[in-house]
């Protein structure tokens, strides 16, 4: 019997073969702690009386509340780049952006590593064929000190995505999809393996990552999309980075792409996942468009093209906020941003925005607010009963337009139509 992905990129680290159900030691490539944690992370170090064993393999990132929010905050940042300059390691300071954008762009994630995160969502790297997975701050003090960790090696998941997206649609619908398909606990510790086959291989590294990223809401432990298409153009990629044609799966899913429709995520969980149509006409007081899982200059270029021409609802806070510093500065030069802002886009810093609840947008009681970001839960961007839809950019975008969840295709019709309360 072959290897999954999964079982073939721990295998390589391992030195052996190995399956899913046994644990092994490997060595990782990085481990990336995020300002949330790193206060934890620290302490962890003292206590094991241990120091980062490859200060260059250690990045921490100011994301999650960047800028500061209040002074405690500022006060745990200030001490985050004092550790990182004791220490050697790499900081990626306010404005930089967020932790998993950074890491691709900085290629400090590569396909056929390993790369922990102080972030669930670190299940992103996957999107080109790099094993990453989010773990606590205890196993991540572990890994910063010895280079290695332990892992369970995972079953595995296959997804299927075939044909190409149909028009209106985006990966941001298929991911979607793909949750709504396993369940919210439906790939528990395994590893979801993404082919992409009959036209889908023309998935940009952009659609990839979203595709990963949203494969912890799965409860995956990590999601890899096998590399193809413009992956092969921007990375080495190694040849043994593909599963066997014998490997054995717990489970296979099929996405018929080309017959794929809107999606949106309704309150209060991710796996509750409906057509556009079903909840078409809900007022919305806040459209946010960012995060890990759609900030990228792509997922832009999309709003920019439903905004142009137009105005954000009266009575909708639109806020856009890039994913890094480098999708900023790319928005900036091809005339993106001034299309945001001229339809009435508020920007924000490179980071994560509202996607916490903790500041740059926290709802307040009562509020609908329709996000690009990838989890619903009650309190999830502020007051416990504010709700939160998750849709793709382009449902975002036209939400923001008509004042009501709505798609891009329908806004031509909407002239004179009030949203449903």
């Amino acid at each position: 019997m072959g290897l999954t992905l999964a079982e073939k990129i721990l295998s390589k680290r391992a030195g052996r073969e190995v399956r899913a159900g046994e644990l092994v030691v490997v060595e990782v490539d990085q481990v990336m702690v995020v300002d949330s944690i790193a206060g934890s992370f620290f302490k962890r170090l003292e206590e094991l009386q241990a120091t980062p064993r490859f200060p260059h393999k250690v990045a921490i990132v100011i994301d999650h509340v960047a800028p500061a929010a209040n002074v405690e905050v500022a006060k745990a940042q200030k001490e985050i780049r004092a550790w990182g300059n004791r220490y050697g390691c790499p900081v990626f300071d306010v404005g930089r952006g967020i932790c998993h954008q950074v890491l691709v762009e900085e290629r400090l994630a590569l396909p056929g590593g390993i790369v922990l995160g102080s972030d669930s969502h670190s299940t992103t790297y996957g999107g080109i064929g790099c094993f990453g997975t989010g773990m606590g701050a205890t196993d991540i003090a572990l890994a910063a000190a010895s280079g290695r960790t332990w892992l369970r090696v995972p079953e595995t998941v296959k997804v299927t995505f075939r044909g190409q997206l149909a028009p209106g649609t985006t990966a941001k619908d298929a991911a979607l999809e793909m949750v709504r398909v396993l369940t919210a606990d439906g790939a528990t510790y395994m590893s979801i393996e993404m082919h992409l086959l009959d036209g889908a291989e023309s998935l940009t590294r952009s659609q990839r990552l979203t595709l990963a990223n949203l494969t912890v809401e799965a409860g995956a432990k990590c999601g890899l999309v096998l590399p193809s298409g413009e992956i092969l153009d921007l990375y080495e990629v190694p040849g043994w980075l593909y599963p066997d044609p014998d490997a054995v799966y717990a489970r296979e899913v099929e996405i018929d792409l080309a017959a794929l429709t809107p999606r949106v995520s309704v309150p209060f969980y991710v796996d509750n996942v409906e057509e556009v149509s079903a909840v078409r006409g809900k007022r919305v007081d806040q459209v946010f468009v960012g995060t890990c899982t759609n900030g990228r200059l792509d997922d832009l270029h999309e709003v920019a093209a439903i905004l142009k021409g137009r105005k954000v609802a009266l009575g909708v806070r639109m806020l856009i906020i890039p994913a890094s510093s480098q999708v900023l500065e790319e928005a900036a030069a091809d005339g993106t941003l001034l299309t945001l802002l001229q339809a009435g886009a508020t920007l924000g810093t490179p980071g994560c925005g509202p996607c916490m609840g903790r500041h740059q947008g926290v709802l307040a009681p009562g509020e609908v607010c329709v996000s690009t970001s990838n989890r619903n839960f009650k309190g999830r961007m502020g007051a416990a009963d504010a709700e939160i839809y998750l849709a793709s950019p382009r449902v975002a975008a036209a939400t923001a337009v008509a004042g009501f969840i709505t798609t891009p295709e329908e806004l031509p019709e909407l002239e004179g139509q009030t949203s449903q309360v």
